[in-house]
């Protein structure tokens, strides 16, 4: 297997277990406000992989402190976005806005190689094809039985908008030496960004029910410290497009969750959209090798 091809497969685990935390974190909301969430979160994350690997983490070069805190940035303002909805929308629309992602990574990333003229990577007809299918798909199960839009559907617009700028900025930081370096310097500034605008912002709460504890520690370790360095290790091998559009399945993998724990029903049309999902993921993640679609969008002079 290629070094793509097992970098897929590992971001592909990582949208299973991002799937699984929707319904998770709309029950955790009921005990804790969601900044202070974000930064409790985040630092403990820090706090463990301090904990594991403090030789490797307690230098670290300038250029990883710089780039990981602009990811860290990037990842508060989603995640922060991404909370604040959930308390106002349904766990399977939260998580279908924030797979609007796929639709924006490809238009973000375009901007930035042509504008910024950052390190290109090649744009092919099959990935285009697969954004579109996302995309159709995306509609589908976000319109049929979820009610109006509404501010906590627009919250996650904007937390879908950080992600695609994280995933593209994350493509370029991928050329940091040590990739649990740049995973921590994100989770410390993402911590320490979540308590300042707690303090700020919000009325702080937090109730340390047997549950709330297991549901923190689940969303620490599993969809945060591991999940977030296997992104970062790993999404370099692949291009910006074909991670969005694995990232894709989340909202499906989310809605099943929903279903089976909340009772959330996305109906026939919801179940369509999860079929184009499929349709999109395997149109770019195949495309090398279906005829007409493994050109280059444009060709390079």
């Amino acid at each position: 297997m290629s070094a793509q091809r097992k970098s897929e497969l590992y971001l592909l685990v990582v949208t299973i277990i991002w799937g699984s935390t929707f319904v998770i974190s709309k029950a955790l909301l009921d005990h804790a406000s969601p900044l202070f969430y974000c930064g409790v979160r985040f630092l403990l994350a820090a706090g463990i992989v301090l904990a594991l690997y403090f030789r490797r983490v307690v230098v670290i070069p300038i250029s990883t402190i710089i780039k990981g805190s602009v990811l860290g940035g990037l990842l508060f303002v989603g995640f922060a976005l991404q909370t604040i909805g959930l308390q106002y929308t349904t766990a399977s629309k939260n998580a279908f806005f924030t797979g609007l992602l796929v639709v924006l990574t490809p238009i973000v990333h375009y901007s930035v190689q042509n504008i910024l003229k950052l390190v290109r990577k090649p744009l092919k007809y099959g990935n285009i094809f697969g954004v579109i299918c996302a995309a159709i798909g995306l509609y589908l199960l976000t319109s049929p039985s979820g009610g109006a839009f509404n501010f906590g559907d627009a919250m996650t617009l904007g937390c879908a908008l950080m992600f695609a700028l994280y995933i593209v900025y994350l493509d370029f930081a991928s050329s940091e030496p040590d990739k649990l370096q740049l995973t921590y310097v994100q989770f410390v500034f993402c911590g320490i960004l979540g308590l300042l605008s707690a303090w700020f912002f919000e009325d702080i709460r937090m109730e340390f029910t047997p549950n709330f504890v297991w549901s923190l520690l689940y969303l620490t370790i599993f969809a945060t410290v591991i999940s977030m360095w296997v992104q970062n290790k790993f999404q370099g091998y692949t291009t910006p497009t074909r991670a969005a559009v694995i990232f894709s399945l989340e909202p499906v993998i989310a809605a099943i969750f929903a279903y089976y724990v909340r009772g959330e029903n996305i109906g026939m049309l919801g179940i369509a959209g999860g079929v184009f999902i499929m349709t999109g993921l395997l149109l770019s993640e195949f495309s090398d090798y279906i005829p007409g679609l493994k050109q280059s969008v444009v060709r390079e002079t």
